[in-house]
């Protein structure tokens, strides 16, 4: 899937998006941090398996992260750098 402003095919406009960009950042972000802390707290308290699936999720969010703000860049290359609220 190549990774620009908008996949291909789909509905959204530049007045009504198909994602909101920011707001995927944001809860990636939130992700990344909850299940870091999660994990950690639960390795020192010897949970192993849970302590891995919440570190596997924040590997997860991580890349979630990264492609969300690769499609931002590619947003912004094609409107011309117009800033956006959270929400679009």
């Amino acid at each position: 899937m190549p990774i620009g402003p908008q996949p291909r095919g789909r509905r959204g406009t530049v007045d009504e998006p198909y994602s909101a960009l920011n707001l995927r950042l944001v809860l990636a972000v939130f992700g990344f941090v909850v299940c870091t802390v999660l994990s950690v707290l639960l390795f020192r308290a010897g949970w192993m398996v849970p302590a891995w699936l919440l570190a596997a999720w924040a590997v997860v969010a991580v890349g979630d992260g990264v492609v969300v703000q690769l499609r931002r860049r590619a947003r912004s290359r094609a409107e011309g750098g117009r800033d956006h609220s959270l929400f679009e």
